[in-house]
């Protein structure tokens, strides 16, 4: 498969790609600063490119099997649209190229609190809400991006990514988020979303992962 990988440099990106090359896929990986990556293959090829620029990822889209967007900022307090902008950016130019799969990470936060445990629902995600609302925020304006787009999306509400040492294992839930889901560390996202990539039964939903 032939992979776009987007927000490569993170602490979630870099680990797709690793895993990517390994699971044999040939990976375009892109970030505003490649050189950070790292990372030298033959099947790798790294560019230099904002998601927020469509004319820098439109052309970079050709020939592309799917998309994996580890985009992010951490928990800025500042008003952004990197999750929204650069999503529309990426499923438009896969649109023009005839790319239709796209995995992405959102957050649990994200996620209608109808559908949260009675402490995450009255403490923990008000607190978040309050502190770190920019944020979710636009990855809400995110979710209207990806259902209004024609791609095959699947968005990961993922919880608090823990950059750590892999365990080789995760679990997944497609109706609600997991019990005790309070946790995954970043090599497991990262096989949770490449795993997800080659699902052919996740299209145009969300899904929950933890450790």
């Amino acid at each position: 498969m032939r992979l776009l990988v987007a927000g490569a440099t993170g602490t979630v990106g870099r680990n797709v790609v690793a895993q990517a090359l390994e699971r044999g896929h040939d990976v375009t990986a892109i970030a505003r600063r490649p050189d950070a990556l790292r990372i030298k293959h033959p099947r790798l090829r790294t560019v230099a490119a904002d998601i927020l620029d469509p004319d820098a990822v439109e052309p970079l889209l050709d020939g592309v099997n799917a998309v994996i967007s580890t985009v992010g900022i951490g928990t800025s307090k500042q008003p952004t649209r990197l999750y929204s902008e650069g999503t529309r950016n990426l499923v438009n130019g896969m649109a023009r190229h005839g790319v239709s799969r796209i995995v992405t990470i959102s957050s649990e936060v994200a996620d209608h609190w109808a559908h949260q445990s009675p402490l995450k629902l009255w403490v923990v995600l008000p607190l978040l809400q309050r502190f770190l609302g920019a944020t979710y925020d636009d990855m809400r304006r995110m979710d209207i991006v990806l259902w209004e787009s024609a791609a095959q999306w699947t968005t990961v509400r993922a919880p608090y990514i823990r950059d750590r040492s892999g365990t080789i294992r995760y679990r997944i839930a497609t109706d609600k988020p997991l019990r005790r889901g309070f946790s995954i560390t970043a090599p497991d996202m990262a096989t949770a979303l490449l795993d997800i990539a080659d699902r052919g039964d996740l299209d145009r939903s969300f899904v929950f992962v933890a450790n």
